[in-house]
This record gives C-alpha cells, sequence and structure tokens, in this order.
C-alpha cells in the first residue's frame, strides 16, 4: 500500500531490531519522498559507552545510508517533544514507530504524539 506521504520519519531505539520498521516506511514512500530516522535518548541514559550500543547505532547509519534516509540521533529528556519539534520543523506527513513494551507505555508515545501532531499519519509496527 502506498501512502501520499512526502516525509516520512521512523522513530528508532539504538537496536538492531528497528530495521524493521525502516522497512515498512519504505513500503509507505514513493520515489521523491524524504525519509528521516530519528533515535532520541534521554539525557541519563547511558550512551555509546560500550560495544554493543554503539555497534548498532553503526548498523543503523549503514541501514540509514543504504536507503538515502537522514539518521538524526538527538539527546533529551523530553522525547515526545524533541519528535514533535523535529517533527513539524521537517514538514513531516508520516511517522512510523514500534509498538511499544508493558502496559502503561503501550500507547503512551502514540497518544502524546498524536495529540500534538493531528495531522500526521501515525502507523504502529507491531512487535
Amino acid at each position: 500500500m502506498k501512502s501520499t506521504a512526502s516525509n516520512i520519519l521512523v522513530c528508532v531505539t539504538q537496536q538492531k531490531t528497528c530495521e524493521r520498521l525502516i522497512k515498512k516506511a519504505l513500503e509507505f514512500s514513493s520515489d521523491g519522498d524524504s525519509l528521516f530516522i530519528i533515535h532520541v535518548a534521554k539525557n541519563d541514559w547511558s550512551f555509546l559507552d560500550n560495544d554493543k550500543e554503539g555497534e548498532a547505532l553503526e548498523y543503523l547509519f549503514g541501514i540509514a545510508k543504504s536507503v538515502g534516509a537522514n539518521l538524526t540521533v538527538l539527546r533529551s529528556d523530553d522525547i515526545v517533544d524533541t519528535i514533535v519539534s523535529y517533527s513539524l520543523d521537517n514538514n513531516i506527513d508520516m511517522l512510523v514507530m514500534g509498538d511499544s513494551k508493558g502496559d502503561h507505555s503501550e500507547n503512551y508515545f502514540y497518544k502524546a504524539l498524536k495529540a500534538r501532531l493531528d495531522k500526521v499519519n501515525i502507523h504502529v509496527v507491531p512487535n
């Protein structure tokens, strides 16, 4: 199924499994669309201080490059606000994100983002 989106944002963590989100975003994209990938880490989160994190981030950069996407890595204590600002700054039409784990967080990011980005089509990819 193709979308009419022209700017697609994929929200990822630094896990290698996020490649599936990028692939799903590609399914929605058409020639001429722009693909953006963002990873937001909280200020107190460990970040690139071990081999696995660095390896996963390097892997994400490689995937982003292979699909012609921009990968942005940001640090913020307000992940939702950061994603909203980035989306508005880049005129995002569609946002692709993974399904969160846990009862309370399962719908938190979707609901928070949808409330502030009501004109953006948000697609949640199940685990």
